[in-house]
């Protein structure tokens, strides 16, 4: 592995393990909660089996305030239910808690009520505070069961009971039923495990249907999720309290049904949030009828473990986030967006399966990743622009800095690409006795102006200044873009500097009694490109037998000449007026027949 390879690991190992640990200790549990509420938690068809009669405003308002009430009025209720022995419902719970006796004509009533009907389940409470245990020096404390309610002893005997506690999750959403409290032999005479009214009223009604009961999978303190059937006001079809005591409804509506009977007025203060309808509570009977539902419909679902997911979520975390660093930006956004897609349709086709999962996990990674990954991806192409930038901006002119940036720094690295391009040089003739002969402060002044005119004229003409050796210039056309006709902007450049040399030579010669005379040299063909040196130190320069004619052609063209090759007069054809030397020159390291050509005018 390369050294990008390495470094691509090392963050992506980084990233992954970041991110997992950050979901991984619950930063975002109620985020992750709120996803799962609204994507596993749908309404559907309320059984029909469940009815609930309501202690609502209607009772309230014709009983009476329900701290007036005795216990004749559930017992009438039940009286009720009772009335055609053959049409009684299968099972009914009262959500009302009965403890302690209060008159006896009334008690008397509602167990002779409640023993008429095939099962009654009452209700009983187990009430938590803090026990403090102490070791050595160290104090603990934990919630535990203080205190068991239940109802009075003559209810208790014709009467299933069930438990109505209810526990809030940490956001204060009912998402788990309690199946079951361990009641311990300091809060009650019959100590032992005590199981919820729902479970015990659907244990009930599937008995009288010649069914038994499953147990849903619980954690260790006996809860268990609920998958939630309806919403608030689902299982409530307006049976009021009061009109089932006056007779107002058919007795065969309750026959073979589960009937509840609870509080469903908000002063009664027994309602809840949900994960079904987080901005609507839910009243306490309604929350039996859903978990009641989900018993009798066996629809019960598993939080699976964390660590499983952990694992996978990390698996996947450095995978993604190593391919993240590997592909293109564009690319990377469809892989997260595969990916958080599908880290939300698996849990809910898992959920339907009776599993829940943690739907946030994988796609908030899968973003959060590719987060990082771009801003990665931008803080190296900005170092590369920088890098193109220093690396160029010494040698063309900054449109063309730009135009690299916008091609991309894939071969800025040392080596070179074989191109055609075309190679100028120039120097100035006499500059050794020049420099001699003047101080060296004027010599510097001297060469600044030139370099400075060759170099306007390079960068004005879409060329690459290649280098300064003393008083000459290496430029070149064709890298390190493509350019459309490398050899006619070389040329022109080249006829600009003998002109921009007659003007300069001009004004030294009014203020210093100085001439200035070039000669410029042309060639066009192959040449290795590209950058040469080391890592530390690199050029960007071309190299080959091109640019040493080139060179040869302008060390022998005399003042104000430009000498060209053949390859240039052929690719400027009729846009240039040639004048072929012939045989009166040779250059060094040719062979005799190498052609070389004065550039007289460009057309």
């Amino acid at each position: 592995m390369d050294r990008k390879g390495k470094q691509n690991l090392y963050l992506s190992l980084l990233s992954a393990a970041l991110i997992v640990l950050l979901i991984a200790v619950g930063t975002f549990r109620r985020l992750d909660k709120w996803i799962q509420d609204r994507l596993f938690q749908r309404p559907q068809a309320a059984s029909t089996e469940i009815i609930i009669v309501g202690m609502d405003e209607k009772s309230l308002a014709e009983l009476g305030p329900y701290s007036s009430w005795d216990r004749h009025v559930v017992a009438s209720a039940l009286d009720a239910l009772a009335s055609d022995p053959d049409h009684m419902p299968a099972v009914v719970a009262i959500d009302t808690l009965y403890a302690g006796e209060t008159s006896e004509e009334a008690d008397s009533h509602l167990v002779q009520a409640a023993s008429r009907l095939p099962h009654v389940v009452t209700a009983s409470v187990a009430d938590y505070g803090m026990a403090y245990t102490t070791e050595g020096i160290s104090i603990s404390a934990q919630m535990t069961i203080t205190a068991y309610e239940e109802p009075f002893a003559a209810l208790r005997a014709v009467t299933a009971q069930g438990h109505i506690n209810a526990m809030y999750d940490q956001d204060g959403i009912m998402r788990h039923a309690i199946l079951y409290e361990d009641i311990p032999e300091s809060t009650a005479p019959e100590a032992g495990r005590v199981y919820s009214m729902a479970y015990e009223t659907a244990k009930a009604y599937l008995s009288s249907r010649g069914e038994s009961m499953e147990v849903p999978p619980t954690d260790a303190r006996g809860h268990f999720s609920i998958p939630y059937t309806a919403e608030p006001g689902g299982y409530w079809d307006g049976i009021s309290l009061s009109g089932l005591i006056a007779g107002e409804y058919d007795p065969a509506l309750f026959s073979g049904r589960i009937v509840l009977i609870g509080p469903y007025a908000v002063g009664l203060q027994d309602a809840y949030f949900t994960p079904i309808s987080p901005s609507e509570q839910m009243y306490g009977v309604e929350l039996q009828a859903n978990v009641i539902q989900s018993l009798i419909d066996r629809r019960f679902v598993t939080e699976l473990p964390d660590w499983p997911q952990v694992l996978l979520l990390a698996l996947l975390s450095l995978a993604a986030m190593y391919l993240y660093l590997h592909l293109r930006v564009s690319a990377a956004g469809v892989l997260a967006f595969v990916l958080a897609v599908a880290g939300m349709v698996v849990p809910y086709f898992l959920y339907s399966a009776g599993y829940i999962t943690h739907p946030l996990w994988i796609p908030l990674a899968a973003a959060a990743l590719f987060v990082v990954s771009v801003i990665r991806h931008y803080v190296i192409q900005a170092i590369e622009r920088q890098r193109v930038t220093q690396t160029f901006a010494r040698y063309v002119a900054p449109e063309i800095v730009q135009e690299i940036l916008k091609e991309g720094t894939e071969e800025l690295h040392l080596g070179g690409t074989l191109r055609h391009i075309a190679v100028l040089f120039v120097d100035i003739r006499g500059f050794t006795s020049m420099s001699e002969r003047l101080d060296p402060e004027k010599v510097v002044w001297i060469l600044n102006q030139y370099l400075t005119m060759t170099s306007e004229c390079v960068a004005r003409n879409h060329g690459t200044l290649d280098k300064y050796v003393g008083d000459a210039t290496m430029a070149f056309w064709g890298a390190p873009l493509p350019l459309e006709d490398p050899v006619y902007y070389a040329a022109k450049t080249a006829m600009e500097i003998v002109e921009g040399a007659h003007t300069l030579s001009e004004k030294l010669m009014h203020e210093i009694q100085e001439e200035l005379h070039v000669g410029v040299g042309v060639n066009f063909g192959p040449a290795v490109v590209g950058n040469m040196g080391s890592a530390r130190r690199m050029d960007y320069t071309a190299i080959g037998d091109t640019v040493n004619t080139a060179a040869r052609l302008e060390a022998n063209a005399p003042s104000g000449k430009v000498y060209i090759s053949r390859a240039v007069a052929d690719a400027l054809g009729e846009r240039a007026r040639c004048t072929s030397l012939h045989d009166t020159v040779r250059l060094k390291g040719k062979a005799a027949g190498f052609e070389v050509l004065t550039l007289d005018a460009l057309v």
